[in-house]
């Protein structure tokens, strides 16, 4: 009987062993693509964190402004400059090819935004 708990129990030992084995391992990735961007990649990547870095301060100034800490005036005033930057960066990302169009987006089911000029 005792042998047959120690059999078990090394058997529960290499079960959980085998099992947990692929996740304590830390994987290899094939090719670190970071180091291998390419200009174009390069500037793709720096427009997006524009862009979230410029939609991330609106949605903050959005919340302040709602919770009454930053006053009226002082919204209007920091409003325009951010909204300015963030369009700045979607139509760079929109030129550069990195945005779906307007029909693509109509294609996508979802209703497109209409540009006025």
């Amino acid at each position: 009987m005792t042998i047959a708990l120690l059999l078990a129990a090394l058997l529960a030992v290499a079960c959980v062993v085998a099992v947990a084995l692929p996740f304590l391992r830390e994987p290899e990735p094939e090719s670190d693509s970071l180091a291998e961007l390419d200009d174009h990649e390069r500037r793709r990547l720096e427009l997006l964190e524009a862009r979230d870095r410029a939609l991330a301060a609106l949605k903050e100034l959005e919340f302040d402004h709602r919770t009454r800490t930053i006053s009226d005036e002082d919204y209007r005033t920091l409003v325009g400059p951010l909204r300015r930057e963030a369009a700045e960066a979607l139509q760079a990302l929109e030129h550069d090819g990195a945005v779906p169009s307007a029909k693509t987006a109509e294609g996508e089911g979802r209703p497109a935004r209409r540009r006025t000029s």
